[in-house]
């Protein structure tokens, strides 16, 4: 049987990455990744430049210029959008001819008997909705400060006014931290999450293929006669969860290749700008406690994951057998959709509901628990009994569903007709083991 499985498996592996197609996607993967990461450097190299200088000159009517300065520069960086130099000019107008030529944005600060001040803008072409709000709200600024001032208020009192208020934070607990746990989110759906949730669906979908096309074929016949149903069916979930692994291995090596790829690319000051970023997370992640907690429950991730991995492949491989062409099975399979797409939801909620006891039970139920247990574990919303209780729990539900799975696996595979298949599913649930 060891050999019969071995081979099977290998076979099957096989078909799917000693392929043209796997090749070519790989390979389209990979390019598109270097293009994701580098689309900065590709827009500059095709005449767009997201650092180009533009030239803003500002006449002043309203000797506020100092003051539009400073809410200008504060804005535009919040905004981390463009190179804006300003100068003060006594006449905008006579720079209209060259704006054509020149990237530069003319702005009249006018006084006004209703609103205290209005600006004007003058350009060539459109400045693009980033730079008017970055204009506009320097120019509210601005008018706020003449409202206040005509008010009859100190410069001090003005200040005080215009100020924001200070909230200080005190927490007693030092592991509790709303930014930390935003983070953790952030990493986890990026890292974990969103890599699984898709691997899943590539694993439904191909080994649901596989197993309708030797159906269709009737290649599952000559097979059938010459292993046993439960060896075929081991093949069809290892070779299936070998390729998933190997998938999401090569999307790792892809993603670092990628950031290398940035890191040639780019210039030297984005380089650096980059890189005291990524050290800057690096730290913070660090100082959160996040790595040592990942750490710490890394052998249960990967327990659960490989658990998680084997169970789909499992519900994935009796509901093929069962249907007797793949538009069948992408009805059954809508069901499986549906509870993967629940998991993810609930993982992404886990911050924002933080304690929650339903998301906490759903991290139990098998299916859902190898997107939210990690999750919540980093979060400290789980403690490691209860990712381990998680994790055996997923475990012995995956032997369980396998064991009776067989059993339709069985009679799913060389049933090819879709009358009285759920009652034949019923009744060979029930049916002896040793029957079997």
């Amino acid at each position: 049987m060891k050999d019969k499985l071995k081979f099977l498996t290998k076979q099957s592996l096989d078909r799917k990455i000693n392929t043209k197609t796997f090749k070519i996607v790989n390979i389209l993967l990979l390019c598109l990744l270097i293009f994701i990461a580098n689309i900065d450097s590709i827009v500059h190299l095709f005449g767009g430049d997201f650092n180009e200088e533009t030239k803003v000159y500002v006449e002043d009517h309203v000797n506020s210029y100092s003051l539009f300065e400073e809410a200008f520069s504060n804005i535009s960086e919040s905004f981390q959008s463009g190179n804006y130099v300003l100068e003060k000019k006594d006449n905008v107008e006579e720079f209209q001819d060259s704006l054509e030529k020149e990237n530069i944005i003319l702005i009249k600060l006018l006084p006004d008997d209703t609103n205290y001040v209005k600006g004007e803008l003058i350009s060539y072409n459109d400045v693009g909705m980033i730079a008017f709000n970055v204009i506009q709200n320097a120019l509210s600024t601005v008018k706020d400060r003449f409202a206040i001032s005509a008010s009859g208020l100190s410069e001090e009192e003005i200040s005080a006014l215009t100020s924001p208020a200070v909230l200080e934070k005190t927490i007693l607990n030092e592991e509790e931290s709303s930014e930390n746990k935003e983070m953790v989110a952030s990493i986890v759906s990026l890292v974990i999450i969103l890599p699984c949730f898709f691997l899943i669906l590539l694993l439904v979908q191909m080994l649901g293929a596989e197993v309708n096309d030797e159906k269709t074929t009737r290649s599952m016949e000559i097979i059938i006669s010459n292993v046993s149903p439960k060896t075929h069916f081991l093949s069809k979930i290892f070779a299936a969860t070998l390729f998933v692994l190997i998938q999401g291995i090569l999307l790792l090596v892809y993603g670092g290749l990628a950031l290398f790829s940035r890191s040639l690319f780019s210039s030297s000051a984005t380089s650096l700008i980059q890189t005291d970023g990524m050290m800057e997370l690096l730290e913070t992640v660090k100082s959160s406690g996040i790595l040592t907690l990942f750490v710490r429950g890394l052998p249960i991730f990967i327990i659960l994951f490989l658990s998680s991995f084997l169970l789909y492949a499992i519900v994935a491989g009796v509901l093929a057998s069962m249907t007797t062409n793949i538009e069948d099975f992408q009805q059954l399979q809508t069901p499986m959709m549906l509870i993967i797409m629940l998991g993810y939801y609930l993982s992404l909620m886990a911050v924002q509901f933080d304690g929650a006891i339903f998301i906490k039970i759903m991290a139990f139920v098998p299916m859902l628990s190898f997107l939210l247990a990690p999750v919540l574990f980093l979060l400290g919303q789980f403690q490691m009994i209860e990712l381990v209780i998680s994790t055996i729990i997923n475990v012995v539900f995956t032997w369980i569903v396998f064991h009776y799975g067989l059993r339709i696996y069985k009679v799913g595979i060389l049933n090819y007709s879709s009358q009285k298949l759920w009652k034949k599913m019923f009744q060979s649930i029930k049916k002896n083991k040793k029957e079997i």
